[in-house]
């Protein structure tokens, strides 16, 4: 792989992610105008982005020119939905330029990482998923209303978390190259992974919590119920006003994971609520007490001894 400066970048997918992963090459990873194109299903999109002096050319899908796009590509990223993402490849593998890196952000991996495997031997996929963005939509590519590279300021990389699922097949260079890049880019923390262990672990993580965001405004009708809030309520709903097209799929494509994980809340919640139904203060203070140091073990949140 060249170095960053002399690739030939390509965006699949211009929405929010996109945007912003677009933004990041540019603002921080030294990627030239010249040498970023981007192509999506919104042509209006593309033409902003390009007025806007983010891209360089815009590629409209549903046409062949997304062909010529990816031939020039050295490196890909593919800013889709697991089901878009899907169908772009089976579309496009073979326009590919040989000897190409392409890496995905799709938030669940088994489906994707078949394909990755299946994949032309001559072009490298990564496989991979950072944990960045914002709850609103993306670009209508991704089944929202708003351009991505306008709003690429909502996913400020800075420390997060980016878990990459390398294959067997994968070049050791490239995904060295990969890590290389995506920590210029802003993110903090790198993990390597299985691909059974990302979508076991996203679903507690991500997907049982916007699960439980979306639960707990659908048991009150009562929108007045806003006034009362003191922060902890909007900040844990704040999810809830989620990607619907995009979640909806995310939840379904990893059902299994994900209803082990609800399961999983459920017994808890079963075992608070039998405390506080039996007034059983010593029980339900020594449970609080652990789930407090469970949460205080991120190394990244310090315990101050104050009230969280």
């Amino acid at each position: 792989m060249k170095n960053i400066e002399e690739c030939t970048v390509g965006i699949a997918g211009l929405g929010l992610m996109g945007g912003a992963f677009a933004a990041a090459l540019r603002n921080c990873c030294g990627v030239e105008r010249r040498n970023l194109y981007a192509c999506d299903i919104d042509a209006n999109a593309l033409g902003l982005a390009e007025k806007a002096g983010l891209i360089a050319k815009g590629f409209p899908v549903g046409g062949s020119t997304v062909g010529e796009m990816l031939a020039e590509c050295d490196l890909v990223f593919l800013c889709l939905t697991p089901a878009a993402l899907l169908g772009f490849i089976a579309a496009w593998e073979s326009a590919f330029k040989p000897g190409a890196l392409v890496t995905d952000i799709a938030g669940v991996k088994g489906c994707i990482a078949d394909a990755a495997e299946r994949f032309r031997p001559d072009v490298d996929f990564i496989p991979g998923h950072p944990m960045a963005g914002a709850h609103q939509a993306g670009a209508p590519s991704m089944g929202g209303t708003q351009c991505g590279f306008i709003d690429s300021a909502l996913c400020d990389f800075t420390g997060k978390n980016y878990i990459l699922t390398p294959l067997a097949r994968n070049r050791p260079e490239n995904l060295q190259f990969l890590k290389s890049l995506i920590k210029t880019m802003g993110f903090g923390r790198i993990t390597e992974t299985s691909v059974a262990e990302h979508d076991a672990k996203i679903a507690f993580t991500s997907q049982l919590c916007h699960v439980l965001a979306a639960a707990l405004i659908d048991c009150e009708e009562d929108t007045s119920i806003f006034r009362f809030g003191g922060g902890s309520f909007e900040d844990f709903t704040r999810i809830a006003m989620l990607n619907v097209p995009m979640w909806t799929e995310l939840f379904i494509a990893n059902r299994k994971a994900l209803l082990e994980r609800i399961e999983q809340f459920e017994n808890s919640l079963q075992t608070l609520t039998s405390f506080i139904r039996g007034e059983k203060e010593a029980e339900l203070k020594q449970l609080l007490a652990l789930v407090r140091r469970r949460r205080m073990a991120d190394d990244r949140m310090p315990d101050t001894g104050k009230a969280v």
